[in-house]
């Protein structure tokens, strides 16, 4: 194996770490509840629309498209920002990355119940404005969305940042970022898409809201711990040696 393909394969684990934060962001408390009458409201329709027209259904794809956009802007702009950071303190990135690791393992015991962290208990919603019914006004909410709900999912989107930070280089810090939006993101057009028969599935979830804070916190002291312990890499190396077809993506 060359070291450019070990180079990417460290990538790997942090990719697929990072969709699943982000799914776990759509499914936190703060934004799975909202999302029918949000996404009713982009698209300038209501929420009984959304379960009976098709076209009022495509009205709103459209528009989750471009909230999505616009919450990935944000957060490919933070990638890169925080990976140029690490990369200008590259001789200290050793401190960086265990000081992520402890404040994402702080972050997981908040979601698993161990303390609880006043500030993130409390949701910073930003006001766009009449913004309904437009493509743009979907675009200006995705970048309102990605500001305004960072007390909420902050811990999970800390926990990215910090991994972004450590890589110390902005193609991969702003890749990590970009796997964060796919994962919050694909879960808004899914239930743009095919709203009436997700319904029952996004009202379970709800039902299920303590159990998914748990799979976060988990999640969280799980990334906080690889990133202390340096397990990244050997991580890389397993997959490598369990799945040797990967060596295509190096």
């Amino acid at each position: 194996m060359d070291a450019v393909t070990l180079l990417d394969a460290t990538l790997l684990p942090a990719i697929a770490i990072a969709v699943f934060a982000g799914l776990l962001s759509f499914l936190s408390p703060c934004v799975l509840p909202i999302v029918p009458p949000y996404l009713a409201y982009m698209g300038g329709v209501s929420v009984g629309d959304m379960d009976e027209e098709r076209a009022a259904r495509k009205r709103v794809f459209t528009a989750a498209l471009f909230f999505v956009l616009g919450l990935s802007t944000v957060f490919i702009f933070l990638g890169m920002a925080v990976s140029a950071v690490g990369r200008a303190f590259l001789q200290y990135q050793d401190w960086f990355i265990y000081g992520a690791g402890i404040i994402v393992v702080i972050f997981g015991l908040h979601f698993l119940g161990v303390f609880r962290i006043g500030f993130l208990q409390k949701e910073a919603r930003l006001d766009a404005g009449d913004r309904g019914g437009s493509s743009f006004g979907a675009y200006v909410l995705g970048l309102a969305f990605a500001f305004g709900w960072t007390p909420c999912i902050g811990p999970i989107l800390g926990a990215i940042l910090g991994l972004a930070a450590s890589e110390a280089d902005v193609a991969r810090g702003t890749t990590l970022l970009a796997a964060y939006a796919l994962g919050l993101g694909i879960p808004f057009l899914l239930v743009a898409a095919f709203f009436p028969r997700l319904k029952g599935a996004m009202a379970w979830m709800k039902r299920h809201m303590v159990a998914i804070e748990r799979v976060s916190g988990v999640l969280l002291v799980t990334v906080g711990v690889l990133m202390l312990t340096g397990q990244f890499t050997a991580l890389s190396y397993w997959l490598f040696e369990k799945f040797p077809a990967l060596a295509v993506l190096g």
